[in-house]
């Protein structure tokens, strides 16, 4: 019984220390270096918390940029991929759809990105020429000049490797809260 009881106080020390301690330790320093990340990359609008920088939501109406598609319908909590093959029939039905619903032709072909979803289902980032692809929808649902829309993606797009990074990215939640923004739409 001796025996049983120091081990279960070096389990219950053990535990204290390295599940509680270090996290504590851990969550204290990100938010001293940065509280920014370390809340979760929150997007506040006036006042309140309307997503996240790194989790994608999903938007559907044309008046807003649409993101990946998700095998995990956006869930923050179930982030993963769909686990099909390639050659499943399902993605080739949901790809044909994304297709269709995007208006895609041979002469325009869809990026591939706007019809494949992301490993972890949650990728909050497009293309700059996947979002530029949406943009003439996106402009004619909010009765805005093309150029217009096109320039707020350009002017949201940015390379996260820097000169490393060939692709410039853009943030759907935040380029569509710059279109509310730009335009005062509700």
């Amino acid at each position: 019984m001796h025996t049983f009881l120091a081990s279960l106080r070096i389990t219950l020390a053990t535990a204290a220390i390295c599940v509680a301690g270090y996290t504590a330790a851990l969550l204290v320093f990100a938010k001293a270096v940065a509280p920014d990340t370390a809340e979760g990359s929150l997007i506040v609008v006036d006042g309140q918390a309307v997503g996240s920088r790194l989790v994608a939501q999903g938007f559907t109406r044309p008046d807003y940029f649409w993101p990946r598609p998700s095998a995990v319908d956006y869930n923050g909590a179930g982030a993963g991929g769909s686990n099909k093959s390639p050659t499943s029939p399902d993605l080739t039905e949901r790809a044909a759809g994304l297709v269709a619903l995007h208006g895609a032709t041979p002469e325009r072909p869809l990026p591939a990105e706007l019809a494949a979803a992301s490993g972890g289902g949650l990728d909050p980032h497009l293309t700059e020429h996947a979002a530029l692809y949406q943009a003439d929808r996106v402009a004619r649902a909010r009765s805005l000049p093309l150029s217009q829309v096109e320039n707020l993606v350009k002017a949201q797009a940015f390379s996260p490797g820097g000169t490393f990074t060939p692709d410039r990215l853009v943030n759907v939640l935040e380029l569509n809260l710059a279109l509310d923004a730009a335009t005062k739409s509700p």
